[in-house]
C-alpha cells in the first residue's frame, strides 16, 4: 500500500482511489502549472522538454499568486484541457 500525503489544509483526512496512469504520454495533453514562486518556469521548462520529447502536448498556466488557491476559472481550464497536470512547487 502507497500512502500519499496532500499538502492542502484538510481538516481530516480523504481518502482517494488512484487514477489509472496511461502506458504512454505520446497523444496526451499535459498542464504544466508554475504557481508563480521564483524559478518555477525553470523547472516547468525542463519538464517540458522531456514531455514533449516522450510526445505528450504540453498547456502552460501559471497562478495570479502563489499565496492563494488557483481561480475557479484557471482550474475549470486545465480539467477541460488536460489529460494531466504537474504543478511546480518551489522552496
Amino acid at each position: 500500500m502507497t500512502t500519499v500525503l496532500d499538502p492542502t489544509s484538510e481538516s481530516r483526512a480523504e481518502q482517494r482511489e488512484l487514477v489509472i496512469r496511461p502506458e504512454s504520454l505520446d497523444g496526451l495533453t499535459i498542464g504544466l502549472l508554475d504557481i508563480s514562486k521564483p524559478r518555477g518556469d525553470v523547472f516547468l521548462d525542463r519538464i517540458e522538454e522531456r514531455l514533449t520529447s516522450m510526445g505528450a502536448s504540453v498547456n502552460r498556466y501559471m497562478k495570479p499568486t502563489f499565496a492563494k488557491p488557483a481561480p475557479v476559472d484557471l482550474r475549470h481550464e486545465i480539467a477541460t484541457s488536460c489529460d494531466a497536470v504537474i504543478e511546480a512547487l518551489a522552496d
